[in-house]
């Protein structure tokens, strides 16, 4: 049985994929819309998207879950490009029209400064703690887990 009954038809959910979570926006029937490597831009079943891991919402209002809805019918199915069309880009494009990625930008920083670290200080500890620290800095709030 899925436990998507916390849940309202278009927030815009997250789960754990690895070192970075996983998003889509959940449909009137209980499916979600979202972006795979091998399906790219796709509507599978709740159980699907969370592969038995925790799920979580983002906060957002009536509106914001109506727009979200609405662009996942709106735009024709794209392939996944972990850099131009990932799941991020997906959801934020179907939700508010602007494709944008902040766990990919967030990584990209943090590497920067990692490397920019390790190339003034050389030294290997100083660049991973400003790798980590900046990958803390930038990472966004969740609620709502099941």
């Amino acid at each position: 049985m899925d436990k998507n009954s916390d849940f309202k038809p278009g927030d815009i959910l997250s789960r754990r994929k690895g070192l970075v979570m996983h998003k889509g926006i959940l449909l009137d029937d209980g499916s979600v819309y979202h972006n795979t490597p091998r399906r790219g831009e796709h509507v599978s079943s709740f159980s699907a998207f969370s592969k038995n891991r925790n799920v979580y919402a983002e906060p957002s209002d009536e509106f914001a879950r109506e727009e979200a809805l609405w662009g996942a019918k709106l735009y024709p199915k794209r392939r996944y490009n972990p850099l131009t069309n990932n799941c991020e880009h997906t959801v934020s494009r179907a939700a508010n029209g602007s494709q944008r990625s902040p766990q990919l930008s967030s990584i990209f920083l943090s590497g920067g400064i990692a490397v920019a670290t390790l190339v003034l200080t050389r030294s290997m500890t100083l660049a991973g703690a400003g790798y980590a620290l900046t990958r803390k800095f930038t990472k966004q709030n969740h609620k709502r887990a099941i």
